[in-house]
C-alpha cells in the first residue's frame, strides 16, 4: 500500500469505527429515555432517528471497512459486487429517517392538540374538584345573597307609602302591598289568596278606566302618570296618579303588570283650596270697590232720614215710614261693613292675647244670649299654649259666628266641641270648633266661604258670616279650613300665628 494513502486509510477506518460506537451509544441513550417516559412522542421520535442512524452507521462503516480489506487483499472484484448493496442500505436508511420525520411531524401536531385537550381536561377536573369540595359553601353564599336581595326588595314593597300592585293581564290581582290595602281599605292582614280573588277593575270608578289602561299597556308596554279615581269600601272616591309597565317573571304564570299608584287626593284638595283662595281674593277686591261706592250714598240717605225724623211726631205715619227707611238703611250699612271686613280693608288692632281666655269669654257670651238648654259645649284646652298676636274683637266675631253656625247645625240639640292645640313646626296655635249636626254636603264645601252663599232658609242669614270670618283670619296671617261629611257634623279649624317674640325663641 502506498505510504501516502496511510493517513486517508487511517481516517476512513477510525472514522467508521467511531461512527459505529457513537451511533450505538446514541441509540442506547434514546432507549433509556424511552423506558423512562414511554408516552413521550419526542423521545419516541428520537429513538427511531437514533435507530436509523445506528443502522446507517453500521452499513456505512461496514462498507468502508470491507472496502479497505478488499483493497489490501487485492480483491477489487468482490468490492465491486458488494458496493451497490452498501449504497442501497444507506439510501434505504435515509428514506426511513425522512419517513419517520414526516410521520412524527404530523404526530407532533396531533400530540400538541392532545396536550391542549389534556390541559383543558385537567383544568376542568380541578374546577370540578374545587366545586365539589366547596359546593355547600358556595350554595350558602348564593342563598344568602338571594335572601338579602329578596329582603331588600320586600322591604321596599312593604314600607312604600304608595300603592304597589301586581296584576295579571286581565286585571286579576297577584300581589298588593300594605299601603295599597290601606288605600283601598282592604284588611292589611288578609291572605294573598283572598287578594287574588279581586280584580283591579273593582276599584276603578270609571267603567272604561281598565280599557284605557290596557290599551296603553298593549300599545306601548307601559302607562305613565295618568290620573284615575279609585272607589273605596265606603263608596267615596280618591284621586290617584297611576304608572305601570308590562313585566315577565319566571316565578309567575305568563305576563304581569306592575303598577305604582300615588295618592294625590290631598294635593288636589290643596290645589282646589288655592283656587278658592284666589277666587275669594278677587271677590274681596270687587266687594271692596262696591262697598265704598254704596257706603257713601247710604250715609247720605241715613243722614237725611234722621234729619227728617227730628221734625216729625213720634206717632205719626210719616215718622213710622222714616223709621222703616232708617232701619233698612242701617241693615244695608251693616252688610256693607261686612263686605269691607271680608275685603280686609280695615287693619286689625292686634295685641298679644291668650286664646284660651278669648274662647272662654266667647262661650260665656253665647251661653248668656242663646238658648243652649239641650246643647252641650265641651272644651279641650291644650296646656301652656303660647299667646298670639290678634285683634280681640275680630277674633271673637269669628268664634261667635262659628258657634252660632254650630248651634244652628245641631238644631238646638247636640254637642259642640272647642279644641285648642299647637303646631310647633309651623309656630301656630289652632282652634277647632266641631259639632254633631247634619254636616255639609260635599258640593257645598268649596263654596262655603263665598259671599252671600248660605244653606240656611231665606231670611235667616245673609251668607256673609263665614266670608267675613275668612277675611278676618287671613288678615291675621292665619287660615281657616273645614272638614265635614253629610250626617256626621262639621269641624272648622282656625290657624293663627304665635306672637313673633315667642315663636323666635
Amino acid at each position: 500500500m502506498d505510504a501516502s494513502l496511510i493517513p486517508i486509510w487511517s481516517v476512513d477506518v477510525v472514522g467508521s469505527i467511531l461512527m459505529i460506537v457513537f451511533a450505538f451509544l446514541s441509540f442506547g441513550v434514546s432507549l433509556k429515555l424511552k423506558y423512562k417516559d414511554p408516552n413521550n412522542i419526542i423521545v419516541t421520535y428520537l429513538l427511531w432517528v437514533c435507530l436509523s442512524l445506528f443502522v446507517f452507521a453500521i452499513s456505512r462503516s461496514a462498507g468502508h471497512l470491507l472496502k479497505q480489506v478488499f483493497l489490501l487483499t487485492d480483491r477489487r472484484d468482490l468490492w465491486a459486487a458488494i458496493q451497490p448493496f452498501s449504497g442501497a442500505v444507506n439510501t434505504f436508511t435515509f428514506i426511513v429517517v425522512a419517513s419517520v420525520t414526516l410521520f412524527f411531524e404530523r404526530s407532533w401536531v396531533i400530540y400538541g392538540t392532545i396536550l391542549k385537550d389534556r390541559q383543558a381536561l385537567q383544568t376542568a377536573h380541578e374546577e370540578l374538584l374545587y366545586l365539589n369540595q366547596n359546593l355547600e359553601q358556595l350554595v350558602e353564599k348564593r342563598t344568602e345573597a338571594l335572601v338579602i336581595s329578596e329582603q331588600k326588595y320586600r322591604r321596599i314593597f312593604e314600607v312604600s307609602k304608595d300603592m304597589i300592585l301586581v296584576t295579571h293581564m286581565d286585571g286579576r290581582i297577584v300581589n298588593l302591598n300594605p299601603a295599597g290595602k290601606s288605600m283601598v281599605e282592604v284588611n292589611p292582614d288578609s291572605r294573598e289568596e283572598a287578594i287574588g280573588n279581586k280584580s283591579f277593575q273593582d276599584f276603578l270608578s270609571g267603567s272604561n278606566d281598565w280599557e284605557t289602561i290596557s290599551r296603553h299597556i298593549d300599545d306601548r308596554g307601559f302607562i305613565s302618570s295618568e290620573e284615575f279615581d279609585l272607589v273605596l269600601k265606603d263608596g267615596s272616591r280618591r284621586r290617584v296618579l297611576l304608572s305601570g309597565s308590562l313585566a315577565k317573571s319566571p316565578t309567575e304564570d305568563g305576563e304581569t303588570i306592575h303598577f305604582l299608584i300615588k295618592d294625590i287626593e290631598q294635593r288636589r284638595l290643596m290645589q282646589t283650596q288655592m283656587a278658592q283662595a284666589d277666587k275669594l281674593a278677587s271677590i274681596g277686591e270687587l266687594s271692596s270697590g262696591i262697598a265704598h261706592e254704596i257706603n257713601n250714598p247710604l250715609g247720605i240717605i241715613l243722614g237725611y232720614t234722621q234729619l227728617l225724623l227730628r221734625g216729625e211726631e213720634p206717632r205719626s205715619d210719616r215718622f213710622n215710614d222714616l223709621k222703616t227707611i232708617e232701619k233698612h238703611v242701617k241693615s244695608c250699612k251693616a252688610i256693607v261693613e261686612d263686605l269691607l271686613n271680608f275685603a280686609r280693608t280695615s287693619s286689625p288692632q292686634k295685641e298679644i292675647l291668650d286664646i284660651r281666655a278669648v274662647v272662654e269669654e266667647v262661650i260665656g257670651f253665647v251661653r248668656h244670649h242663646s238658648n243652649l238648654e239641650n246643647i252641650q259645649i265641651e272644651t279641650v284646652f291644650a296646656p301652656k299654649l303660647p299667646p298670639s298676636l290678634m285683634d280681640e274683637k275680630k277674633i271673637k266675631q269669628v268664634l261667635i259666628n262659628l258657634l252660632m253656625n254650630a248651634i244652628h247645625a245641631v238644631d238646638r240639640k247636640g254637642t259642640i266641641k272647642i279644641t285648642t292645640g299647637l303646631n310647633e313646626s309651623a309656630s301656630r296655635i289652632t282652634v277647632e270648633v266641631s259639632d254633631t249636626g247634619h254636616g255639609i254636603e260635599k258640593e257645598n264645601l268649596l263654596r262655603i266661604f263665598d259671599p252671600f252663599f248660605t244653606t240656611k232658609p231665606t231670611g235667616e242669614g245673609t251668607g256673609l258670616g263665614l266670608s267675613v270670618s275668612y277675611g278676618i283670619v287671613k288678615g291675621h296671617g292665619g287660615n281657616i279650613t273645614v272638614k265635614s261629611e253629610l250626617g256626621q257634623g262639621a269641624a272648622f279649624t282656625l290657624s293663627l300665628p304665635v306672637a313673633p317674640t315667642l315663636s323666635g325663641r
